[in-house]
């Protein structure tokens, strides 16, 4: 069987198309669900206590092949193909198809057009919504929410330089498994950033390491150049200079910039070499 991270396969229950590559006690095609919170958990079982895996955005697609353990869904991400146990009640049925999505950190959905208004819900970077309206002020969506149009790009909207975004998560908490300004960690603040800027990314680091970039040599630090990726056993760092990267880690548990030189030295002492620098683009 493949990576069990991206393949929606258990021992009584896999997707229909790995009939014949897998064993299960049964297949099943899977319904196409919509997320419909903001920032969606995805666990590793089906328990509000189970370790997160990664998070799903406002206005992604996912593949469901079961509902209904203990209020838990078991799917898979459209998207990067991540699988895992999802909050049923977080889950709709696709409407119509995102025209805009979120371009800052944070903003607020209004239920009004006026910001005086309680907001109806808070939204993120990379959150999807669909557009029926526009005035001076507010972008109007199908919920009938009113968020400010600063704070909203067109779904072909890319954000150009995928490290100038990366550091506008600067402080932020570190999360195991966070994709937002709420709490990212660094596989996340790499794939956040990389979608943003209109690339498609795996969700962990190991994935990333394996499929992104071009390889350059471990040990020529001095060649490094801004959009370079290090990565380490299990942490990915980006670099912002010929001196510095930024990463979420959880030494410092927050998203920060970092000397290169001395991360480098940190992480080893603690027991870990690089093992691999890739060059995007």
């Amino acid at each position: 069987m493949g990576d069990p991270r991206l393949t929606p396969a258990r021992a009584d229950l896999a997707a229909k198309h790995l009939e014949g590559k897998v064993k299960a006690a049964r297949f099943v095609a899977g319904d196409e669900f919509e997320i419909s919170d903001p920032i969606v958990p995805v666990r590793e079982r089906p328990a509000t206590d189970a370790a997160l895996l990664t998070q799903a955005l406002k206005g992604e697609r996912v593949t469901i092949y079961e509902r209904g353990s203990e209020g838990f869904a078991w799917g898979q991400l459209n998207k990067d193909g991540y699988v895992g146990w999802l909050p049923d009640r977080a889950l709709a049925r696709p409407g119509a198809n995102p025209t805009h999505k979120i371009t800052s950190l944070r903003t607020f959905a209004f239920p009004g057009p006026s910001i005086k208004l309680p907001p109806a819900e808070t939204l993120v970077l990379g959150n999807l919504v669909s557009v029926i309206g526009e005035d001076t002020l507010f972008a109007v969506t199908r919920e009938g929410w009113h968020i400010p149009r600063q704070h909203l790009g067109s779904i072909e909207h890319n954000a150009g330089d995928f490290v100038a975004l990366a550091e506008r998560f600067i402080g932020t908490p570190y999360l195991w498994g966070g994709k937002s300004s709420l709490g990212i960690d660094c596989s996340g603040l790499v794939q956040v950033s990389l979608n943003a800027a209109g690339a498609d990314c795996p969700r962990d680091s190991d994935m990333q390491q394996h499929s992104l970039g071009t390889p350059l040599p471990t040990g020529e630090i001095s060649v490094l150049t801004r959009g370079d990726l290090i990565f380490w056993n299990g942490h990915v760092a980006i670099v912002r200079d010929a001196d510095s990267i930024v990463h979420a880690n959880a030494y410092h548990m927050s998203t920060v910039i970092e000397g290169t030189r001395e991360a480098i030295a940190r992480i080893k002492a603690a027991g870990s070499e690089i093992a691999a620098i890739k060059r995007m683009g």
